[in-house]
């Protein structure tokens, strides 16, 4: 499937328009270009409250941020080479749906707004920014990953996919694990960035939620890319009987308080079988004198704690991670599967319109759905608003759990079918931060 580049959509004018009022200049930024590429990437560490960056990490970020179409906000009339007092970018990806198939999504990263410029509207400019532009371009779903969690359901995004934070007390839990017919083996930080790539687009097909890496990813997580604990960077790859790389893990570890005892942290672990997950699960639990493991993003149904002898001493946290943001209702709704029929009406609410309306939606037996505007005087099944729906789209929340919460108005029976008919399977994972 071929996806637009974002960086050939134009800045949009509605935000433009509203900043400007402010005396703030709203612009798309030539990363390739140095005058204002490094103040944007030095902008961006701001934001999040970094160190200011060095010559190596600017270039490095630079060269995952040229692939990508960067906003920036300045001050009126500042030059190319001022720091911007706010960021984002975004570019289109394929999102892995309910079915295996996929979508375009447009992926918001780097949101920042600097603490000098508060209640300026201007976060509102950025995200509505962002979604105007992927509409205009016909990009029917747009992501992101947050750090806080208030601030994006206003736009219409829905905490769609869930994960977990493993911990575990390693001499509590013990490991119970059946033997892997394969080899684990040590690799070099180059070695490590490759594999993470490779075996991760191969696994990230098959689970939905799932976005596709960047090297600039795979090299932060391997240490090849500048970071504070790039020293610290380790990985080990799963070969199968027949000398196939099946799984790869990288991790870090770190001593607690000089008692020569380590707590690993797992960055991440892509498998491709269940052989090759149990092999690199054994191997970071049975690691000498490890007594802690750490691992977040998992996916909720990760067989870790059956791995084990004792499940208590795997702890389980469950937090948000993936944000969904439906914007063309009809192409979002079609393009996945769906794990039961379905003959239902909706009443989709939506502030800023992409999604608003009452829409029926039906499911046939082999999971494929049609979705049309319904006839003005049907009765309604469901009305919820497209935060909710967002929420909902990828299959990992439950509408029982949202109607539970108010968030859904139906009757009992009308949410069980919508929820039979959305559940996916296997459960619904992001295992990056974008």
């Amino acid at each position: 499937m071929t996806f637009i580049d974002a960086r050939d959509v134009p800045a949009d004018t509605t935000s433009s328009e509203r900043l400007a009022v402010a005396d703030l200049d709203y612009r798309v930024v030539d990363l390739t270009d140095d005058a204002s590429g490094a103040p944007f990437v030095r902008a961006v560490d701001r934001g999040f409250l970094g160190a200011d960056p060095s010559a190596e990490k600017l270039a490095q970020a630079r060269k995952t941020f040229a692939a990508r179409r960067n906003v920036g906000v300045y001050e009126k009339n500042a030059s190319d080479a001022a720091l911007p007092v706010a960021t984002v970018n975004g570019w289109v990806t394929p999102l892995t749906l309910p079915g295996g198939g996929e979508i375009g999504m447009w992926a918001i990263s780097v949101v920042t707004v600097s603490a000098t410029h508060r209640r300026r509207g201007i976060a509102r400019a950025l995200l509505e920014g962002e979604l105007r532009a992927a509409a205009s371009a016909g990009v029917p779903v747009a992501g992101l990953t947050v750090t806080e969690t208030t601030i994006y359901g206003r736009y219409g995004f829905g905490a769609a996919i869930p994960v977990a934070r493993l911990t575990v007390d390693t001499r509590h839990a013990g490991w119970a694990g059946p033997p892997s017919p394969g080899r684990l083996e040590y690799v070099d930080r180059e070695t490590l960035a490759a594999d993470l790539g490779a075996v991760h687009e191969r696994t990230r097909r098959g689970v939905a939620g799932r976005i596709p890496g960047w090297q600039g990813r795979w090299e932060g997580y391997a240490g090849v890319a500048p970071s504070t604990d790039r020293d610290q960077a380790r990985g080990v790859r799963y070969i199968d009987e027949d000398g196939v790389l099946r799984g790869v893990m990288a991790y870090t570890v770190t001593e607690a308080g000089g008692t020569f005892r380590f707590r690993m942290d797992v960055r991440m672990l892509a498998a491709e079988t269940a052989d090759a997950r149990a092999a690199l699960w054994r191997f970071a639990l049975q690691h000498d004198l490890v007594d802690e493991v750490v691992a977040d993003l998992r996916p909720l149904d990760d067989p870790l704690p059956w791995l084990v002898h004792d499940s208590r001493g795997v702890k389980q946290e469950v937090h948000d991670h993936g944000w969904l943001r439906i914007l063309d209702l009809p192409a979002a709704l079609t393009a996945r599967r769906y794990s039961a029929p379905l003959d239902t009406v909706l009443r989709v609410e939506d502030s800023l319109g992409f999604a608003d309306g009452v829409w029926r939606l039906r499911v046939d037996t082999s999971g494929v759905a049609t979705v049309e505007v319904a006839e003005e005087d049907v009765d309604v099944d469901i009305a919820l608003d497209v935060a909710t729906l967002s929420t909902l789209y990828a299959g990992g929340v439950r509408a029982s759990s949202l109607h539970g919460a108010g968030r859904i108005t139906a009757e009992p029976s009308a949410v069980e079918a919508l929820d039979r008919a959305l559940i996916a399977f296997p459960s619904p994972s992001l295992d990056i931060w974008y």
